[in-house]
């Protein structure tokens, strides 16, 4: 999948995965992790997410990664935040007290970019590759994170041919296939309930905690 296929949404406003509130199941399932009070966390193709707002209001020190600028511009503005800008290597950070985000691409990243970091979430990352992209991403992401750091995953099922992805629907036999080479991977429960377009599927929320370099 392109850059400009992302970059493209934003300037469109063709955002429906964005959502407007707090994730529920962020709320209700990050003290499974158990990570230690204040610890930094990471937010992949972040968009404008308002659970990053939230996590920083745990304690965390929280640092996105988004492609679009526009949306980065978006998130501190939409919500008032004073930021700075400025280059780091390749990308350029945006930064207000105890929140930045990353302006460029995922896959270039490297553990220093991001370090320290003990925890991920995942609401909209993984459902937003296709296929022949998952398999990088997992692996990426278990180049960029230390033993016993921890991802809160949350992924999409959906029936075959229901529904175009973005987001894709992503099972629990693939997550498995994907992150069990790097994590130990744990279902802590999946949620019927309805996505885009008023079609059902099912939430699956996973706790995943990298293992010894592999």
């Amino acid at each position: 999948m392109e850059h400009q296929f992302w970059k493209d949404r934003w300037e469109l406003n063709q955002i429906g995965f964005h959502q407007e509130q707090i994730n529920e199941y962020l709320s209700s399932h990050w003290q499974s992790l158990g990570i230690r009070d204040g610890a930094p966390v990471f937010v992949p193709l972040c968009g404008k997410s308002l659970d990053m707002l939230w996590l920083r209001e745990q304690g965390h020190a929280v640092l996105g990664i988004e492609l679009s600028e526009l949306a980065i511009e978006q998130f501190f503005n939409e919500n008032r935040l004073d930021y700075s800008r400025q280059p780091q290597g390749g990308f350029i950070r945006f930064d207000a007290p105890q929140l930045g985000i990353l302006a460029g691409d995922f896959f270039k990243l490297t553990a220093a970019d991001i370090a320290p970091i003990e925890a991920v979430y995942d609401r909209a990352s993984l459902i937003a590759l296709p296929p022949e992209m998952r398999q990088d991403y997992a692996r990426h992401m278990a180049s960029l994170l230390p033993e016993g750091a921890h991802i809160l995953l949350i992924s999409l099922e959906y029936e075959d041919g229901m529904l175009k992805g973005p987001p894709f629907s992503v099972n629990e036999s693939e997550v498995q296939q994907l992150f069990s080479t790097w994590f130990d991977v744990v279902v802590q429960g999946r949620f019927d309930g309805v996505w885009a377009k008023k079609k059902p599927a099912t939430e699956v929320v996973y706790t995943l905690t990298r293992t010894a370099a592999a």
